[in-house]
């Protein structure tokens, strides 16, 4: 036998977990008050408090209901534009408002309804999966909620207030910028959003740390829920989609603001370098809204067929499949630019690729369907095959489009509205609509109605194909979209008003789902249960803690094939049956194979998250329409407010190693590269870098259209000296902070007196480093050029790292002065590392490629 041979030797927590599996489950009584503890500790506040809230299901079901009412209030906005199109010549709406109309409703329905949807069935759905107590990290799950709900409420306000955004969900500039769009409409749109993808982000953290790190003991990545593995790949997506129209934003805003030529072709800036950042997050938005929905088909399929998901390999590979391809498609929306035809011909054969995974999961959803004896034609199972028969339609239009020749010819018509819609609809509302039918047993006290859902799912599913499958004639026959009304000559007359009727009937059906919720869904108190049979672990008995202990789990439907898990998980037999530490807990796993590794302490209801949610909000709100010291005080309270929620954080192992069950120790502290929280400082370090990807693409793609005057005649490159002298101090406070880390190992032994010594010599460091940057550009004009432009965005996501270095820098003497940061509780400054050594290294690069690059060329 060779030495590859040979079985992989354990480390300590498997062959502890090895051990333990042998004493459960655990048979012997459970200590009396032990489950009356765990309930008072995960009891939800009552009265006021209960918005400080923190338990998955609560927030998660607020996030489902918010979304949905966005849904509701895009679809009356719809219903309106409707309305203007039934007729030629219609003057219920003028042009001004129709463009505000439109604008809104795709935005809505896109950055208010659509990504945070699924995101919220995330936060209310994986901890029930996997088994755990909560999402790592509650409080950012809620604080995004927060951030969203009412940041979003503000913005679709904006109507009523005369200054919603009209240029577009798209807002492509030039139209956009402060030339043709000089009032506050399209800044609404810039900054209004800024908080939401702030929301996004938050939400995707919590969800790659938790698919990763909370899952059930023995819940290897080969048994995940086939949702587990469509959210991982949909916050993948997020996290290096999103910077791109984060970086969008702010380089629009700066043009508005401070007129900054980043599109200004006349200035040498470009107006497809808006574009090509916008699709590149725009095109896998389609994707990332569609892969969580697919995930919930898979996970609803089996139950529907009562079979074990049919190509379960398969279907994960799809799902990353499409994560990857998604984002060789951006330029499938710029055919008609005039980019290069070997451009085109790439981008046209990944539009054509990604339909392959898409049709593996639908091939794999049909052979599971096959093996069924007898399928149950309940509400969800209609809203399923629903989505597989609009969903596909809409695929066949979009491998259509896909064809450059007939893209050139259906652009900008209602042929790409009907895709669209198709797609949408398809993908990602019907597929949800089956969810929450399906689910809302698991946190409601009733279910909803058989009867009222089956109307709701026939009036939708007709009108759906009334309103848009005729759309693809409209659009045949010339009608272009985003215009507010048409002439008689036009002859689509009756089909704009067939599709009015249909958008109607849409409507009707969305109310009579509106009215099954109102009149059923009940939230807190003892669930309706498991009335679909599911197999998965979210069927579990639960309570406001989830499951009363945490299985072994070893297959993909624990449920079917371990029929008594649901009685011995109730009686407390399996890991973690109470509050062993007087506090919220969950377990933490390894990554791959799910091996406990610690206990991490749960935050629980705070109202700190809630001012910081508000301070977001209102800061960008306030910015929108230039209230500068009303956006100045928003501010401080939403950074007080994280330094607030962040004090009651990193407390160090106050509590020995506690016994989770079958006698399996573990401690409740961990710092290092098994600490859950550095995972999601990882997680933000690639947002970040991803940011400053986005922002070198955009240097180089300027200067690729004007090679010649980069930087322009009489401007001159950044000041080498000072940018090697900046460098220079960016570099030396990472190699002190890297010092103060050693100092902090001695600190139990020792004074703290050289970490802080350290540790504000880094900071000083760090800010010399900050100025040198202004000396290193002190004689480029921003304004000028989109030469200097592009160059001084460096410094300023470089000022935005420093004063986030700073902030916590600051926190962290203040937490070391309090002898609450030493040699073991070192989580936070373990954390603040991973940001300094990016931002230092984000700094250098930007510097190099600002000093250097132009004398290169």
């Amino acid at each position: 036998m060779s030495a590859k041979d040979l079985p992989e030797p354990l480390d300590e927590n498997e062959r502890a977990f090895e051990a333990a599996l042998k004493n459960l489950p655990d048979r012997t009584p459970r200590p009396e008050g032990e489950l009356e503890e765990l309930e008072r500790v995960w009891a939800k506040p009552k009265g006021w408090r209960t918005l400080t809230v923190v338990n998955n299901d609560y927030v998660g079901s607020w996030y489902v209901g918010a979304s949905l009412m966005f849904f509701v209030l895009a679809g009356i906005l719809a219903l309106i534009m409707r309305v203007q199109l039934a007729a030629p010549l219609a003057d219920i709406v003028g042009p001004e408002t129709y463009n505000q109309l439109f604008t809104m409703h795709g935005t809505i329905m896109m950055f208010l309804f659509a990504v945070p949807a699924v995101e919220a069935m995330g936060v209310l759905l994986l901890p029930q999966m996997f088994a755990a107590r909560d999402l790592p990290f509650p409080r950012l799950s809620a604080f995004a909620f927060w951030a969203y709900f009412i940041g979003g409420t503000a913005f679709f306000l904006s109507l009523f207030w005369g200054v919603a955004p009209d240029g577009g969900w798209f807002m492509n500039p030039p139209y956009t910028s402060y030339i043709f769009s000089p009032g506050v409409n399209a800044d609404f749109w810039l900054l209004g959003i800024g908080f939401i993808e702030i929301s996004a982000i938050a939400g995707a953290i919590e969800i790659v740390v938790g698919c990763l790190k909370t899952r059930a003991p023995g819940m290897t990545l080969d048994k995940l829920p086939i949702f587990g593995w469509a959210m991982l790949v949909f916050a993948g997506m997020i996290i290096v989609g999103f910077p791109a129209i984060i970086l969008g934003t702010i380089l629009l805003e700066l043009e508005r603001a401070f007129h900054w030529p980043f599109f200004i072709a006349e200035a040498g800036g470009d107006p497809l370098l808006w574009q090509h950042l916008f699709w590149f997050f725009g095109h896998p938005e389609v994707y990332i809204i569609f892969l969580p929905a697919a995930g919930l088909v898979s996970m609803m399929i089996p139950t529907i067929a009562r079979a074990k998901l049919v190509g379960y390999n398969m279907v994960v590979l799809a799902l990353v499949a499409t994560g990857f391809i998604s984002f060789g498609v951006w330029a499938h929306h710029m055919f008609t630019t005039g980019i290069p035809d070997l451009s085109l011909s790439f981008f046209s054969a990944a539009s054509m690729a990604v339909s392959i995974p898409a049709g593996v999961q639908v091939f794999a959803w049909i052979a599971t369907l096959m093996l069924a004896r007898k399928i149950r034609f309940n509400v969800p199972t209609l809203f399923v095959f629903g989505f597989l028969v609009i969903f596909t339609m809409g695929g066949l239009t979009g491998v259509m489009l896909g064809l450059v020749p007939f893209d050139w010819q259906a652009h900008d018509t209602y042929f790409i509205v009907a895709h669209l819609h198709y797609v949408l609809i398809g993908g990602m509302v019907f597929p949800l609509f089956a969810a929450i039918y399906y689910w809302t047993p698991m946190v409601s006290q009733n279910a909803l109605s058989e009867r009222l859902g089956k109307w709701a799912f026939w009036l939708m599913f007709s009108g759906t194909h009334i309103t848009f499958f005729i759309m693809h004639y409209t659009g045949l026959q010339g009608m272009p979209r985003r215009v507010y009304t048409y002439l008689p000559a036009q002859d689509v007359s009756s089909v704009n008003l067939i599709s009015t009727v249909g958008a109607f009937t849409i409507a009707a059906g969305v109310a009579v789902f509106v009215f099954d919720m109102l009149r059923n869904f009940r939230l807190g108190g003892e669930n309706a249960g498991n009335v679909y049979d599911g197999g998965t672990l979210e069927w579990l008995p639960q309570g406001d803690y989830c499951a009363r202990s945490i299985p072994v789990v070893d297959s993909t439907q624990p449920l079917w094939d371990r029929p008594e898990l649901a009685s011995e998980v109730k009686a407390g037999q399996w890991f973690l049956p109470g509050a062993l530490t007087g506090r919220r807990e969950t377990i933490v796993t390894s990554p791959i194979k799910a091996i406990p590794q610690y206990l991490v302490i749960i935050p629980g209801p705070s109202i700190w998250h809630v001012l910081a949610a508000i301070g977001t909000a209102g800061f960008f709100l306030s910015l929108t329409v230039k209230l500068v010291w009303v956006a100045a005080a928003f501010g401080i309270l939403g950074i007080g407010a994280v330094l607030r929620w962040m004090s009651e954080m990193d407390k160090g192992p106050d509590h020995p190693p506690v016994d989770v069950g079958g006698g399996m120790m573990l401690p409740v502290y961990m710092t290092g590269p098994k600490s859950h929280a550095i995972w999601a400082m990882w997680v933000l370090v690639i947002v970040f870098g991803m940011i400053f990807a986005c922002q070198i693409f955009s240097y180089l793609f300027l200067w690729s259209g004007q090679p010649d005057a980069w930087p322009p005649a009489g401007t001159g490159a950044a000041a080498t000296f000072p940018a090697v002298l900046s460098i220079a101090a960016y570099a030396g406070s990472f190699l002190l902070m890297i010092a103060a880390g050693r100092a902090l190992s001695r600190v139990p032994e020792q004074a703290p007196g050289r970490f802080l010594m350290l540790l504000l010599t880094a900071i000083a460091a760090l800010l010399a480093g900050f100025g040198g940057e202004f000396a290193a550009y002190g004689h480029i004009d921003p304004t000028a050029s989109g030469f200097g432009a592009t160059s001084w965005t460096f410094t300023v996501l470089n000022g935005l790292q420093v004063a986030t270095l700073f902030l916590w820098g600051a926190f962290l003497v203040w937490r070391t002065r309090r002898g609450m940061t030493d040699g073991v509780r070192r989580l936070s400054f373990d954390c603040i590392l991973v940001l300094w050594g990016f931002a230092a290294a984000q700094a250098s690069i930007s510097l190099t490629i600002s000093a250097f690059f132009p004398l290169l060329i």
